[in-house]
């Protein structure tokens, strides 16, 4: 199939799925458009809550995932592992993975990390709870993850910051915030960024959400610690001074949102490349879960429209946004999988995003695909929207 832009066009071939070449006067076109056309956005951390004990599924399921995924622009998600029962062993992980062989869209599961386990044969990522959050994978102590992460020297580790400790202390505090103060990432991001350099990790650090977060990790990539990181669009949006009693259980997040200055900060991070992914941490809980204090949020259906949010307001170029969308992104993602992801170039999967930047969009509850049925934006107007994903050349219109 052809797909045209107004600077020229991509071909891509129907049976592999692959770019055959780039560029102009190659064909009739199968699709045109006056958009913008990205390398297929990649989210490298969704929690989709699909499950081998099935558990889950009034949350989300394969189906609505995927749909979402579609709907938000999204061509490739990596799921996260906390689940009712963790993929955490060869078994395990191998009993979720053919959960997903419908899923239309690409995906890649993280394996968990827990207190007894050791890594998969294959190679694979790794996500570490530090301290407790949703589900059962996590440490109560710094000396029992040191223990445990020594095993998996040489991996590809990603980091929950929240040092379990400092939770401990703020248990009893009476709001979400106070519980898991800004210091518990801090010294959390700290010993992350120590054990990442002791043990020759390849490291991520999930969702940073503090500026002091932010230039520990800054300082740590100019000292050649082997180490990238992630901001959420909700870190990015929202922050604590926006909070009220009518919002506040639906925008309870771990960690949780913080000051203006510091989601200033992390939107600079992001468009300077200190931050290398802008990844949904998606979490669809049902509104019922949400008013009885359940952290996270669903962002898979708005991804696509948040990044026109970060076009028009912070002057993100579509450069920046392939970057931290896409080719970051996709250098992470080709450790694992076969085609090469990431880029419009020959040789590379033919999976790309079609956005409309000054196309505004409202979001509203009907029009969403997840199947918790609800966004921490809905009412508000983005500039732009999805309009079409391609995966490995199947279009499928938004």
């Amino acid at each position: 199939m052809i797909v045209e832009g107004k600077q020229g066009q991509i071909l891509i071939n129907s049976q592999s799925g692959l770019i055959e070449q780039v560029g102009m006067n190659l064909g009739p076109a199968d699709l045109k458009t006056d958009g913008l056309i990205f390398p297929g956005f990649i989210d490298l951390h969704v929690h989709s809550r699909v499950d081998v004990s099935g558990k889950e599924s009034r949350k989300e399921d394969l189906s609505t995932v995927s749909a979402a995924a579609i709907h938000g622009g999204v061509t490739y998600f990596v799921d996260m592992p906390n689940n009712p029962m963790p993929p955490v062993d060869d078994v395990s992980y191998a009993a979720k993975k053919a959960l997903f062989t419908r899923s239309p869209v690409d995906f890649t599961l993280y394996a968990g990390i827990g207190s007894e386990t050791k890594p998969l044969p294959q190679k694979v990522p790794y996500k570490v709870y530090m301290g407790r959050s949703v589900g059962e994978l996590f440490f109560e102590s710094l000396t029992q993850l040191e223990g445990t992460i020594k095993n998996y020297s040489g991996q590809f580790v990603s980091f929950h910051c929240e040092d379990p400790e400092i939770l401990k202390a703020h248990e009893n505090e009476k709001t979400h915030e106070a519980r898991r103060p800004r210091e518990a990432e801090i010294k959390a991001i700290a010993l992350a960024l120590e054990l990442i350099k002791k043990f020759n990790l390849q490291g991520k650090i999930c969702h940073v959400s503090t500026k002091e977060g932010l230039e520990l990790i800054r300082q740590a990539k100019k000292n050649g610690v082997n180490v990238t990181a992630e901001v959420t669009p909700h870190h990015l949006y929202f922050d604590e001074n926006m909070l009220n009693d009518s919002n506040r259980k639906f925008l309870q997040v771990n960690p949780p949102l913080r000051t203006k200055d510091d989601r200033l900060a992390l939107i600079a991070g992001l468009k300077s490349g200190d931050i290398d992914y802008l990844a949904s941490d998606h979490a669809p809980h049902t509104v019922e879960e949400k008013q009885k204090g359940i952290s996270g949020v669903p962002h898979l259906d708005t991804y696509g429209p948040f990044i026109t949010w970060l076009m028009r307001e912070h002057n993100f170029t579509a450069e920046d946004i392939a970057r931290v969308c896409a080719e970051n992104p996709g250098k992470f993602m080709n450790n694992f999988w076969t085609a090469k992801l990431g880029k419009i170039e020959p040789g590379y999967q033919g999976s790309l995003t079609v956005i409309e930047p000054d196309n505004a969009i409202m979001i509203r509850k009907n029009d969403l695909k997840t199947k918790c049925a609800w966004s921490p934006f809905e009412g508000v107007t983005f500039p732009g929207r999805v309009t079409h994903t391609i995966i490995a050349g199947k279009v499928y219109q938004v």
